[in-house]
């Protein structure tokens, strides 16, 4: 398990070492090989993945948590059939379809469907019921609820973080709900759950140092202080890099909200080099939609400087990534009237 507190801490060089340590030990364990594959995916070592997979499966050991991995490294590789094939690979496997039916969520979020991936994020929720996880449940609507917040789908994102809220209230998805709550502006809903996390889990290291600071950042710069949203997130600084929960899907997300708040500051060259950390870090971002977001807050960042051709280049790449996207996205909207602007 130490490999996994150091991914949890965005160590990523000590997690690789950690594991092939465990698989030195048992080199015959499926779990040690997940271990491996999901480091080397992290590292950009994308081909070694596959290589790790075929060797495995040539000792006859298997995993259901093979297809969620694979299906990234086939993302990130532009392999829309591999996907498929992995997506359909943990078809009707409890525990383990509700979260590619939510990685497939995030893929959709990624090309900005939204539409699609809140039906996907429905039928992962309805998975891990059926499997009895409840609490994983409301995680995954309280996750899409921080992706409709980003793009501007405040109804939809209230909406699912209260829903999420109404069924459990475990760290994970009341630090969702929170963060949800402070994009839409619910300034009443969001202080309830940064209460709440704060007096429940006053030592929790995803709580204290992710989800409590990017709450508090956007509702600062929700209300236009943007010196105390960069502020706000001091405590994710050392793990910034870091995944803030056991599904992997939630990596980097304390960076995009910094290049956020020093784009609210009006500070055109720290927002770059934010938005530009994760736009380098691509196998560790993988499918997540600040994939996407990333290259339209450097597309802003750089018009914020000055410098026009950049900035086009930049705003080019998003509108590339979502060609396919739900065209009533205020995101979205809102990208094509800065973009006409710029001379």
């Amino acid at each position: 398990m130490l490999w996994y507190i150091h991914l949890i801490c965005g160590d990523y060089a000590r997690a690789d070492a950690a594991a092939k340590r465990a698989f030195e030990i048992n080199p015959d364990s499926s779990n040690n090989y997940v271990s491996l594959m999901y480091c080397d995916q992290y590292l950009g070592r994308l081909d070694q993945v596959k290589t790790a997979a075929e060797q495995s499966r040539a000792k006859k050991l298997s995993s259901p948590w093979y297809p969620l991995i694979l299906y990234v490294v086939d993302f990130l590789q532009n392999d829309p059939a591999g996907m498929a094939k992995q997506a359909a690979e943990t078809q009707g496997i409890p525990g383990v379809e509700d979260q590619m039916f939510f990685v497939e969520s995030e893929t959709a979020a990624d090309h900005g469907q939204f539409g699609q991936a809140r039906e996907l994020t429905r039928r992962a929720a309805d998975s891990a019921r059926r499997a009895q996880e409840k609490e994983t449940a409301a995680e995954y609507e309280a996750h899409n609820s921080v992706r409709e917040g980003l793009v501007g789908l405040m109804d939809f994102a209230k909406e699912d973080a209260q829903s999420a809220l109404a069924a459990i209230k475990g760290k994970h998805g009341e630090g969702f709900s929170a963060i949800a709550f402070a994009l839409a502006g619910d300034v009443a809903n969001a202080n309830r759950a940064i209460d709440d996390l704060t007096k429940r889990f006053p030592q929790n290291t995803a709580v204290q140092s992710r989800y409590l600071p990017m709450a508090r950042s956007a509702l600062a710069l929700n209300s236009g202080n943007a010196k105390a949203a960069i502020e706000a997130l001091s405590p994710a600084a050392p793990y910034e890099l870091g995944h803030t929960n056991e599904d992997f899907t939630f990596a980097l997300y304390p960076i995009y909200f910094r290049g956020q708040a020093y784009l609210g500051a009006k500070n055109g060259a720290a927002a770059a080099g934010e938005f530009q950390k994760i736009l380098d870090r691509a196998s560790i971002v993988g499918n997540e939609p600040i994939d996407a977001l990333a290259h339209l807050g450097l597309g802003r960042a750089h018009a914020l400087s000055g410098d026009t051709a950049k900035a086009k280049a930049a705003y080019g790449d998003f509108f590339a990534l979502w060609k396919n996207a739900d065209p009533d996205i205020p995101t979205l909207k809102q990208a094509k009237a800065e973009y006409a602007k710029l001379q």
